[in-house]
């Protein structure tokens, strides 16, 4: 018999166009919290360079990202029967991810997002077309990693991947809602937060999901908790990353690097965590895991470039050996 997959991921997948540009400014609340990007109005404004990356998206990026650090991934995606969805599978096929389980929309094309990149920061209009989900019979698997999917095909999506899990109980699920999964509201993702063994949320997500006024971190864990969760990773940018594991709550910095983008840092740091998890570290490596991904990543446009093997992430986290994990508190039983 094959050897089982250590991860499939489960979600919509996406060709990237990025622009980076010169000729914008940002403007900002007095406060300085709530920034926005602005250009000329009814000008023709230049762009300084672009790049197209076919095969991104949480779920690819995942996939790609664990198949690096020499773990066996495979994906459920839905890309168009065109040049955009059959450049996808080169690329998953170049980065060894099984596209056995990958279908082609024969009357929608493939997703498609245009990332603003100005001053290191990135502002993305994202398209995605209508999906009619179908979940194939999965191959046996440790993990399943769902995220974003879209529109009106959430549901049943999710639908099919509870039942999967109900038929395969020692399959373990990490879990980073999309947009549209999270417009369902807590209580239609609430039982798919207690199935979960792994969610992957950054801040402002972790409020959003919980519907709570507060992001103060140990308050958002403790409700995470309270839910059933045991372990949840909330990134907080370029302040660095959380992560609950039992009743500890962890923080680590960002490792020392220069930052050209950081589209993908958060999908670098899960699937670094997320490797070294089913690599039986524990949870502060596995911080560290996922920061030094995150860090490489950033140093590329991109989601997928700076994505790293076990090699040169162990490097990267002998270089930042300074950057320690801390216990940062602890939550109530």
């Amino acid at each position: 018999m094959p050897e089982p997959f250590d991860v499939i991921a489960i979600g919509d997948s996406t060709e990237d166009i990025f622009l980076m540009m010169k000729e914008a400014s940002v403007q900002c609340d007095l406060d300085g919290r709530n920034c926005r990007i602005c250009f000329d109005y009814a000008e023709k404004i230049g762009v300084e360079q672009k790049t197209d990356i076919p095969a991104v998206g949480n779920a690819a990026n995942h996939a790609i990202g664990v198949s690096r650090l020499g773990l066996k991934a495979g994906i459920y995606t839905v890309v168009g029967d065109d040049d955009q969805g059959r450049k996808a599978l080169e690329v998953f096929q170049q980065e060894g991810v099984a596209t056995d389980m990958v279908a082609l929309d024969k009357e929608h094309g493939t997703n498609l997002s245009v990332v603003i990149n100005y001053r290191g920061e990135r502002t993305i209009f994202v398209y995605h077309e209508p999906r009619t989900y179908s979940l194939p019979d999965l191959a046996d698997t440790t993990w399943v990693y769902l995220t974003s999917s879209s529109g009106g095909g959430v549901e049943t999506l999710h639908g099919e991947v509870m039942e999967f899990l109900e038929k395969h109980p020692h399959v373990q699920m990490a879990f980073n809602p999309g947009t549209y999964q999270m417009k369902l509201g807590l209580e239609k993702l609430t039982p798919l937060l207690q199935r979960t063994a792994l969610l992957s949320v950054n801040r402002e997500e972790a409020v959003r999901i919980l519907d709570t006024k507060t992001d103060d971190i140990k308050t958002l864990m403790q409700l995470f908790y309270d839910l059933g969760l045991r372990r949840v990773i909330i990134t907080d940018g370029p302040k660095g990353v959380y992560a609950l594991d039992g009743h500890t709550i962890y923080y680590q910095g960002i490792f020392k690097g220069p930052v050209v983008e950081r589209t993908g840092a958060g999908d670098a740091f899960g699937s670094g965590f997320l490797a070294a998890v089913i690599k039986n570290k524990p949870v502060p490596e596995a911080m560290s895991w996922g920061s030094a991904n995150s860090t490489s990543v950033v140093q590329y446009v991109g989601a997928r470039e700076g994505l790293l093997t076990e090699a040169k992430l162990t490097k990267l986290i002998e270089d930042n050996k300074d950057i320690e994990v801390k216990t940062y508190d602890t939550i109530s039983h």
